[in-house]
């Protein structure tokens, strides 16, 4: 496959650690990738091989980590994360206490270990401010609270931005199911804007057209555009179908 420059607005979604997935979607041109480790099926040695393998090909990880934890923060960040997404943060309040495990003392409270990050030896404070700079943590958007003090999360010191959940995002808003109607794109709006507002990015899982070009129009800093099992669905799907047609032919023939 030819390689196309590594583009990191665009991402692709992973579920499990596949190797090959990564480097398809490297040669398409793609240039980040979300780990969903929350929902999906990695562990902790996934993490260490798959995290550096990724960045080794140019392209960012995004770890969408197990929880609002210090754990699975620091983990994330220790085996070499470029940003840490927080899933469930349920106000500013917590989102202030959790997001500061992102973060080195004194701007956080996150704890050091030596390891990959560090070139495996010692550090400094010139060491430390370029994780704290260069790494982001991204609270996500999901949660009734968060959406209603957004422009107080954005404004934290330990928050470089935001990533939206949609689909839980529309039920804990008593909207049911997502299915992309004027609400769901009403929540898009006000985070997009208090975004602009802060001068911080905000990201985006954008699976349809309509979510794509919402996107686009308001400035997102990344898109996740397409779900590991939702391209293997799509993937099968096509063969598939091509030859079904082609049966109906013959028969009708």
């Amino acid at each position: 496959m030819q390689t196309e420059p590594a583009d990191r607005r665009y991402a692709i979604w992973l579920s499990d650690p596949s190797f090959a997935a990564v480097e398809i979607a490297r040669g398409i041109g793609y240039g980040a990738v979300v780990l969903d480790i929350e929902h999906g099926s990695f562990d902790l040695a996934d993490l260490e091989r798959l995290i550096p393998f990724i960045r080794a090909l140019g392209m960012e990880v995004l770890a969408k980590v197990l929880g609002p934890e210090r754990g699975p923060i620091q983990q994330a960040l220790d085996f070499g994360a470029d940003t840490v997404v927080v899933p469930h943060i349920e106000n500013a309040a917590h989102a202030k206490a959790i997001t500061a495990f992102a973060k080195f003392p004194p701007l956080g409270d996150r704890s050091f270990a030596g390891g990959r990050t560090t070139g495996y030896g010692g550090f400094t404070d010139a060491w430390v401010t370029e994780q704290d700079t260069r790494t982001r943590c991204l609270p996500m958007i999901e949660d009734a609270g968060a959406i209603e003090d957004i422009a107080e999360i954005l404004a934290l010191d330990t928050v470089d931005g935001v990533f939206v959940g949609p689909s839980d995002l529309s039920l804990r808003r008593d909207r049911g199911a997502y299915s992309r109607e004027a609400g769901d794109f009403a929540d898009l709006r006000k985070v997009a804007d208090a975004a602009a507002a802060a001068g911080k990015p905000w990201v985006l899982p954008a699976w349809s057209p309509e979510e794509k070009e919402f996107a686009a129009r308001h400035g997102a800093d990344q898109l996740a555009l397409i779900m590991q099992h939702g391209a293997l669905a799509a993937g099968f799907a096509t063969p598939f179908e091509q030859m079904a047609a082609i049966t109906v032919a013959m028969d009708h023939g």
